[in-house]
């Protein structure tokens, strides 16, 4: 019997032993995993209040999801969507402020009135894709817009701007507008100085045209000071000399001109000179308008030499 007892008694004893082995492993296992957590969460640019609300997000989201998979398993998908709305706007998840980036000429204000009624929706609620349809849609200044959430109650709006391009002459105003027409705003005449005028019914639409027309000869375009588009067919274009160029109608037929004649004027010196007009629009032949004064001595050193 005492036999029986001492056996007993060993197999409990390496039982402790065994016990409080796995013990220590199981605390330098942890000690081990906090270290590693604490040297990660140490090199993340992250502060102790912000990693306490990516944590708290996540465990929220993570209820959140599971609360929408339930509910949509049940087959009540919308009544899975208002709950979630619910729990995160009491969670704190709502939109209570907007974060506007690129607008550098436009007022970012009347980005903030235009989606001003999204202040206080659960952020579940928030259509990313209509918010950034209006702003594009509205807003003259806007190229394009990016929409984005910024946990835990922020909405981003990242904009790109459209660049002026030329003034368009109206009736009653002076309009900037970028490359493509697009109406910009209205602008003053001193803060139009300097800057290409389109006149005339349609121009506005026919921007990307003369862009590409200009192009065709770099070196005439600088000099370019207003293009004028005359009967919606064909361009009267105005140098910074104020002469005149009268173009043909027709993309192609508009561009050989304008190539011509900034080869004429590298081999003859046109602007600057004393021509106070230059037509062109029945190609291959180019006319000239002088001043009246030195039309009359040319036509009398004309008849001198008869």
């Amino acid at each position: 019997m005492a036999q029986q007892i001492r056996r007993n008694g060993t197999t409990g004893v390496r039982r402790a032993a065994k016990a409080q082995s796995r013990a220590v492993t199981v605390r330098r296992a942890r000690g081990q995993a906090s270290g590693i957590i604490d040297t990660v969460m140490g090199v993340l640019p992250f502060t102790e209040e912000q990693w306490s609300r990516i944590w708290l997000a996540m465990i929220i989201g993570g209820a959140v999801g599971i609360a929408f998979i339930i509910a949509s398993l049940a087959g009540v998908p919308a009544l899975a969507h208002a709950q979630v709305a619910r729990m995160a706007a009491d969670a704190g998840f709502e939109v209570k402020g907007f974060r506007v980036t690129g607008a550098n000429r436009m007022d970012e204000g009347e980005v903030y009135a235009l989606i001003s009624d999204e202040l206080g929706r659960p952020m579940p609620l928030v259509d990313l894709q209509e918010v950034r349809t209006r702003i594009t849609e509205d807003l003259p200044w806007v190229k394009d817009a990016r929409v984005s959430i910024q946990l835990p109650h922020t909405l981003a709006i990242d904009i790109v701007e459209r660049k002026p391009h030329a003034v368009l002459e109206k009736p009653d105003r002076l309009m900037l507008i970028d490359a493509s027409g697009k109406e910009l705003e209205p602008v003053s005449a001193t803060n139009a100085k300097g800057m290409l005028r389109l006149a005339g019914p349609g121009a506005g639409q026919q921007a990307k045209g003369l862009e590409k027309l200009l192009a065709a000869a770099p070196a005439l375009a600088p000099q370019v000071e207003a293009a004028e588009w005359v009967g919606n067919r064909r361009w009267n274009l105005t140098f910074r000399t104020g002469q005149l160029l009268a173009l043909p109608e027709g993309a192609d037929a508009s561009a050989r001109a304008l190539v011509k004649f900034a080869r004429l004027d590298g081999q003859n010196r046109l602007l600057g000179g004393k021509v106070l007009a230059f037509d062109m629009r029945t190609p291959p032949r180019l006319y000239m308008r002088l001043p009246e004064g030195v039309r009359e001595a040319a036509g009398a050193a004309a008849g001198g030499m008869d």
